[in-house]
């Protein structure tokens, strides 16, 4: 027995369009109970129309029946009637039926969009939806059911309103009473052989698609294998190729080497024949320039000439050792005289020099011992001991006085270095402000431009919302919420009114009583026209009963000729002649209708799947844009991190080695701080104890041994405080730039956690929702256009039946005028003479029916005229009111972007105050940066005026001190030049040299002018014989040149041969380019075919996991089990088809 278990109502009448009503029905009974107008009769009809798809009276075909768009203040809404039940099999079903209605300009249309039986595969357990048409829908429920429809419409879910069928005419009663019991053994055996028939035709579907995605496969399969194939034949192709490739490579490579080695040797013979070739020029204008210079060409020969020369230079060597012995002696003699001339006279001035020397030496030893005693007492160096001074005395002294310049030139070079270290130090905290200064002057600077930016678009806003407050300052909302209100008031009023009138109801009752009259007037006519005469109607019979067999004929051979077809678009029923165009008309109708939702279905996934790739590819850009973001920042500052020389490298650690910086800074700030507190106390105390002679912190005296002792203490100390200051200010200024960099990339710090975190999640997200809506939308797609495909089939086959159904149409209409002409005939000649009544009579009777039918018919168009009037008279309501709700739904939208304008005025006021605070802070800080920057250049200008004077102060007293120390130091020296030259002993001694020299003098001049007369004689006989000599040399250098300058030419000669024989370089040259284009080219095929044959080796390998996958495996065998089933399938519903049509005939 078949059970309702649950029913789901939307937007059918009063039922919500938006919401969701579901009725549980519970057993074994349900009473539905409620107020009226609280929905009862309307869940029997949702029943009804569910189950049976008659749509309730009253419906006007389905513009009442769905709720009003212009009550919910729409122009289309969409009613769904979902049904859950047993079949009589137990198995549970769902019905869907969604209908929809659209507000036209001048009408309403009403329009069903989807009607779906889901079930539960007994072996899957997946939930499977089927689409029917509405026709298919109607029969399918109650044979599921098994429950006829006549009984679910008149016995089951009968209406109230038509509840009293049982009291209509009798031949409306006798109808349905055929359809309620017409469940015989014949019946039910035809219905058997329907449902088993219609059961197969959908599992032949189903083996129809399978085997089309099987065939797929196998299509797919099959060229994948030949794909493999071919690329397993090329790739071999292509390794043949490779190794000819290589062959010719190997061989050009041996050409090119070949050519390259014969080239370098014609280079390098040719750069032999052009070293040659200027060689030999050289060469040859060196002989041009022999031949020139010669005074006379011997024409002797070489070893002649030679023999010559041998004997010339004996004798011209006896002669030139002669006179250069001569000349050697000459010199020397002349030496010797100059010499003692010379030391005669050096002699005479040094014994008159050396008597001076020494008066001037008592002087300076008395200069000395004043100037000692002067700067001893002047400087407090210590005691002296008596005048006059010995030489051991002064050197004690001079010692002395010279540790005390080094001392101050030591000073001196300490003040000056700690002078450099305060000065740096003085000018770095300067600088360091003044960096500081720019940047916060520029930070200032962006404020006051992103400050103009802000007061723009507060103008802008401003003057947004001006427009928007003009707008809705024309609009009275409380006025608007009355009108609104007494339209619906109205339309609800004009509502009740149209149907309390039931013009509907009354408009059939007229036109029944209209159709009675009419019946009445037409047997009175027939009446009158049979006594009117008779003579012409029996010709008239025989030729209409011709005339009638006639079309019958035709009508019945066009209607065995499309028999089976007609059969196959009706699923198995042949209707009756009079219901057959009309049938047919209904199922193309269903068809178009059904095609063209399915078409508009279809467009519609289509263009929502590419949106989905479309947006799924937007997200997949913006994913992998994020992430190349990401991973660029992260690189940033991991390379800063390691630039900075941070143990940590990565980003994680990033807040640590910020805090470990700010640590850092401030430590190396505290002991910088330190160090310059203890280096001010150095340099008052040294000048103090200088100044005074005394300590600087007792006040006691000091010796000048205590007093540098003390100094000297000082300024190591000074010296290695100035040392580690200036460390610790590099190291502070180290700490300051690390922490400054690190604070720097906090902002891309932050950007890098914020897309890990928040922007790359959401992406991906998006990305897997879009990818799992693109795969429902992606299968619904196809879905539709297999269903689409199938309907196109149908519809064809329907096309192609309209053409003889409407001449079967026409005819059959022909057919039923010829019969009910002839039974005309037939009838009035049979009444002739029976109860005829006078024509008078039957003229009046005819007079006041149609009397009755005028008035009737009056009344008739009156009411549908009041009806027209009434409805149009609402319609315009309901525009008005809609207007309304648009208008006011208008405002309302102006006054939420007027609330919205006002928000981003106050965000944009806020934003400007917080500049404004940001700009006030900022500009206070410039101003105290200002002062502090202004102080520390006073401070540095200050201290290096200061410092300047004191390091002059020292500088002078240096001076002073080393002027004085240089005066006896340069008496010292004097003194001790006179003792160490010995110059009174000197004195002596040359007094006796100079009679010696003078004795000497005489005995040279003498021997003198003996060797000038020989020295003469012997140049004489030289000069002969040197001028013979140089002639005999200048022919042996010529002819040396001439054979030099023959054997290059004939060297060049013989390179140039084989040059000649080898070929020119040129050649060679244009080969090897060639050989090496040839080389390029036999590459670039081998890396191409290299690429080639990856490319088919990769499609291979693809192609091969392919055909590995499930839906491959066993493909051949799964199609021809497949194909078997279906043909079996076929021939079994082809049997069933003859059996249904042997027991319908």
């Amino acid at each position: 027995m078949s059970t309702v278990d649950k029913m789901l109502i939307k937007g059918i009448r009063s039922f919500d369009p938006e919401n969701k009503n579901v009725i549980t029905f519970f057993k074994p009974l349900t009473l539905i109970v409620g107020p009226n107008g609280a929905g009862k009769t309307t869940i029997i009809e949702c029943l009804k129309l569910s189950c049976t798809g008659e749509l309730p009276p009253n419906a006007r075909s389905g513009h009442s029946f769905i709720h009003d768009p212009k009550v919910a203040g729409e122009t289309e809404t969409k009613g769904q009637i979902k049904l859950r039940f047993k079949t009589a099999a137990c198995k549970d079903v769902v019905c869907i039926r969604s209908f929809q209605l659209t507000q036209k300009a001048s009408k309403m249309e009403f329009k069903a969009i989807e009607s779906v039986l889901q079930t539960i595969n007994p072996h899957t357990g997946e939930k499977v939806c089927l689409s029917y048409r509405c026709a298919d829908m109607d029969r399918e429920i109650p044979a599921l059911m098994g429950v006829s429809k006549a009984i679910l419409e008149n016995v089951i879910f009968v209406h109230q309103d038509e509840a009293n069928w049982p009291l209509q005419d009798p031949s409306t009663l006798k109808k349905k009473f055929d359809d309620i019991f017409s469940a015989t053994r014949y019946t039910k055996a035809l219905e058997a052989i329907k449902k088993l028939h219609k059961d197969q035709a959908q599992e032949i579907k189903t083996y129809k698609l399978k085997l089309e995605n099987l065939q797929t496969l196998k299509d797919a399969a099959y060229k994948l294998r030949e794909s493999i194939s071919q690329d397993q034949e090329k790739t071999e192709s292509l390794k043949s190729q490779l190794q000819e490739l290589e062959a010719s490579i190997q061989n050009v490579d041996t050409r090119i080497h070949h050519t390259e080695v014969t080239l370098k040797d014609l280079r390098k013979m040719q750069e032999q024949i052009a070293t040659k070739t200027a060689e030999r020029g050289t060469l040859f204008k060196e002989q041009q320039k022999q031949y020139a210079a010669l005074a006379e060409e011997n024409e002797d020969t070489d070893e002649e000439l030679m023999e010559w020369k041998s004997k010339f230079d004996q004798k011209i060597a006896l002669l030139e050792s002669k006179i250069s012995k001569l000349e050697r002696e000459m010199n020397d003699t002349e030496t010797k005289s100059s010499f003692l001339k010379r030391s005669i006279n050096e002699y005479i001035w040094e014994i008159s020099r050396l008597q001076t020397e020494a008066e001037a030496h008592n002087s300076l030893k008395n200069e000395r011992d004043a100037m000692i005693q002067k700067l001893f007492s002047r400087h407090n160096l210590g005691s002296l001991p008596a005048a006059p001074f010995s030489n051991e005395v002064v050197l004690s002294l001079t010692n002395r006085v010279k540790s005390r310049l080094l001392d101050i030139e030591q000073d001196l070079q300490d003040k000056k270095r700690s002078n450099e270290v305060e000065h740096k130090t003085a000018w770095d905290q300067y600088m360091d402000l003044n960096d500081l200064w720019k940047n916060m002057d520029a930070q200032r600077q962006a404020k006051a431009e992103i400050k103009v930016g802000i007061l723009r678009r507060i103008q802008e806003k401003e003057i947004e919302r001006d427009t928007f407050e003009l707008q809705i300052s024309n609009v009275d909302l409380s006025h608007i919420d009355e009108r609104e209100k007494s339209m619906r008031i109205e339309v609800e009023r004009k509502t009740n009114q149209l149907a309390e009138r039931e013009f509907e109801s009354v408009i059939r009752q007229k036109q029944s009583e209209l159709y009675s009259l009419e019946q009445n007037i037409k047997a009175l006519n027939r009446e009158k026209d049979i006594m009117a005469g008779d003579s012409e109607d029996r010709v008239k019979l025989a030729i209409k009963k011709a005339e009638l067999e006639n079309h019958k004929k035709k009508h019945r051979k066009i209607i065995d000729d499309f028999k089976d077809k007609i059969r196959k678009v009706l699923k198995g029923r042949l209707p009756f002649d009079k219901d057959m165009k009309k049938e047919i008309t209904q199922a193309l109708r269903a068809l178009n209708q059904e095609f063209d939702d399915l078409s508009s279905k279809s467009r519609e996934a289509e263009k929502e799947v590419n949106v989905l790739q479309m947006k799924i590819q937007e997200v997949t850009d913006n994913l992998s844009k994020h992430r190349k973001d990401l991973e660029s920042k992260k690189r940033y500052i991991e390379s800063k991190l390691q630039v900075l020389e941070l143990q940590s490298s990565t980003i994680d650690t990033y807040h640590q080695a910020v805090e470990n910086a700010k640590q850092k800074r401030d430590v190396q700030k505290s002991k910088y701080n330190i160090a310059d507190g203890m280096r001010q106390m150095f340099d008052p105390f040294e000048r103090v104890a200088r100044a005074n002679h005394i300590c600087p912190c007792c006040e006691r005296p000091f010796s000048s041994e205590e007093e540098d002792a003390f100094v000297k203490k000082q300024r190591v100390k000074a010296a290695s405080s100035a040392e580690r200051m200036k460390m610790l200010a590099v190291e502070s200024s180290e700490a300051e730039s690390q922490f400054h960099q690190l604070d720097k990339l906090r902002t891309t710090y932050d950007e890098c956690v914020k897309i890990e975190k928040e922007t790359i999640p959401h992406a991906e997200r998006s990305l897997r929702d879009l990818k799992e809506e693109l795969d429902q939308k992606s299968a619904a797609l196809d879905d539709v256009l297999v269903i689409l495909a199938e309907i196109q089939t149908q519809k064809d086959s329907v096309e192609a039946l309209v053409q003889p159904v409407d001449t079967a149409d026409r005819l059959f209409q022909e057919t039923q005028t010829l019969q009910k002409q002839v039974d005309d005939l037939e009838y009035k000649l049979d009444f002739r003479g029976q109860g005829v009544r006078t024509m008078e009579e039957i003229q009046s009777e005819l007079n006041t029916l149609q009397g009755v039918k005028d008035s009737l018919h009056n009344e008739l168009e009156k009411l549908r005229e009041e009806q027209r009037y009434m409805e149009n008279d609402l319609s315009n309501i309901q525009i008005r009111w809609h207007t309304l709700r648009e208008e006011k739904v208008k405002a309302a939208n102006t006054l939420r972007d007027v609330k919205k304008v006002e928000e981003e005025l106050d965000r944009l006021a806020e934003e400007k105050s917080q500049l404004d605070l940001d700009e006030k802070h900022l500009t206070e800080d410039i101003g105290h940066l200002v002062k502090e920057k202004d102080r520390l250049l006073g401070v540095y200008n200050d201290l290096k005026a200061k410092l300047d004077h004191e390091y002059e102060e020292q500088m002078e007293q240096k001076r002073n001190y080393q002027q004085e120390v240089d005066a006896v130091h340069k008496i010292n020296s004097k003194i001790k030049e006179y003792h160490d030259l010995k110059k009174g002993e000197r004195l002596k001694e040359l007094q006796e040299k100079q009679s010696t020299s003078e004795s000497q003098l005489q005995s040279c001049d003498t021997r003198k002018q003996e060797i000038l007369e020989e020295l003469n004689k012997s140049k004489d006989l030289m000069r002969n014989q040197d001028q013979l000599r140089r002639n005999i040399e200048d022919n042996l250098n010529y002819r040396k040149t001439k054979a030099e300058v023959d054997e290059l030419t004939f060297e060049i000669e013989s390179l140039e041969d084989r040059i000649l024989k080898t070929g020119g370089i040129s050649t060679f040259e244009a080969e090897l380019a060639k050989l090496l284009q040839e080389r390029e080219r036999l590459l670039s095929e081998v890396n191409r075919s290299h690429g080639t044959m990856s490319v088919y080796q990769s499609n291979i390998s693809k192609n091969k996991l392919d055909l590995k996958q499930a839906q491959y495996k066993d493909i051949d065998k799964r199609y021809f089990d497949q194909l078997i089933q279906l043909k079996t399938t076929e021939m079994a519903n082809k049997d069933l088809d003859r059996y249904y049509n042997a027991l319908d005939n």
